[in-house]
């Protein structure tokens, strides 16, 4: 409580003498009154002997993050709504052994990096170069997020950088040829940087030392009313996607791409999460509720496009998504059951809160009509999103 105390103080001196509906994202600028960005460390138990850290990055703008190097968890976010009240709005859980504790079918991911492989393959099978792979079935048949000890698994190198206007945290995990079966050396950094307009950006960079595959992606689930809120239905999403991947009953992509109008995965305007989500819809059926990678309107732009938008009316807070990446999954965490408990010691059920995972599609390995996910020797995987937050009005 006391470092949430401490976040309000901040967001309070933030936003003093701004309109209530100001934003520094949508002004561009920080107040003069404002606080440079920072960012410091605490220990964070240990994992095998290895010492786990968490980081604490704020943007001088009543905006908050803490990161941990296990798994490269975002455990919280805070910030301001439109009258200066700092809340959390993401789902995680308050200690180490909770994280390290959720495994099996019922791991929600909260938070983490996810690798090598986001979203699922399947059967873990694909061919690369006429050589057959096999990697952990976790998933309904299927593999799943890198398998049963992907990155989200690993204590991450920590180093700090400070800006004269955001700080930095970069992680880097080295997974060995062979881990979890897929080929080649891959040599990871993540780069998580916060800015004094309360955006979050993420920057994936990776080598390979022999032919391998690539997905990376950050499993953050948010609650925009905040972590302790009930569910997410009444917040409204915009998605920049005519189209979606229909899936089979294992959730593995048909390999079809469909158009969304006329469909409960219609939303190019913004419309509540829980408006069609109990439709009879088989897609729908399938998933128990949204579960599915769109599609994201790219046309020529390889640089960062806006993937989707969410906002709660209630508290003003909106936030914007921006990637590199083809894809976004948009989950609404339909298998979380009341077993998981919070940061602030509230229970989360179905509906508690919402994906945006910036990725390439699921399976890619196994449709040649998908966008690659190889990566080579002498390549580089780079990677951008980032998540920005606001109290503007929809639009």
């Amino acid at each position: 409580m006391r470092g949430k105390r401490l976040l309000q103080l901040i967001a309070i001196a933030g936003v003093a003498g701004l309109p209530a509906c100001s934003s520094t994202q949508d002004s561009g600028r920080a107040p003069s009154q404002a606080a440079p960005p920072s960012i410091t460390s605490e220990p964070f138990g240990q994992l095998d002997g290895t010492p786990v850290s968490r980081y604490t990055l704020t943007s001088g703008h009543g905006m908050g993050v803490r990161i941990l190097s296990y798994g490269g968890i975002i455990q919280s976010i805070e910030v301001p709504d439109r009258t200066g009240h700092v809340d959390n709005v993401v789902l995680g859980f308050p200690t180490l052994d909770d994280y390290l504790n959720n495994t099996g079918s019922a791991k929600t991911y909260f938070g983490a990096i996810i690798g090598r492989y986001g979203n699922r393959i399947a059967r873990g099978a694909f061919s690369l170069n006429g050589n057959e792979y096999h990697v952990p079935i976790n998933n309904n048949g299927n593999s799943l997020h890198g398998g049963t000890a992907g990155f989200d698994t690993k204590v991450w190198q920590a180093s700090q950088e400070n800006g004269s206007d955001s700080v930095s945290l970069k992680l880097q995990y080295v997974s060995p040829a062979g881990e979890m079966g897929y080929p080649g050396t891959l040599t990871t950094t993540v780069t998580y940087t916060l800015n004094q307009k309360n955006e979050l950006r993420i920057d994936y960079h990776a080598i390979t030392d022999a032919p391998t595959l690539i997905n990376l992606t950050n499993h953050t689930y948010f609650n925009l009313a905040g972590e302790d809120a009930l569910d997410v239905y009444d917040q409204k999403v915009t998605i920049n996607a005519d189209n979606y991947l229909p899936t089979d009953a294992t959730q593995i992509p048909t390999g079809q791409i469909t158009p969304v109008k006329g469909t409960p995965f219609d939303f190019t305007s913004p419309t509540a999460i829980g408006a069609h989500i109990t439709a009879n819809d088989p897609q729908l059926l399938l998933a128990h509720g949204y579960d599915h990678n769109w599609v994201i309107n790219r046309g020529n732009n390889t640089g960062l496009v806006q993937a989707a938008r969410a906002e709660d009316t209630r508290t003003g807070r909106t936030l914007t998504v921006t990637t590199t990446e083809p894809g976004v999954q948009f989950y609404t965490s339909n298998f979380i059951d009341g077993a998981f408990t919070g940061t602030s010691g509230h229970s989360y059920r179905q509906g508690a809160g919402f994906t945006m995972e910036t990725q390439h599609y699921p399976d890619s390995p196994n449709h040649p009509n998908f966008p690659t996910t190889v990566l080579n020797p002498g390549e580089t995987y780079d990677s951008t999103t980032v998540f920005a937050f606001s109290t503007g009005t929809s639009r």
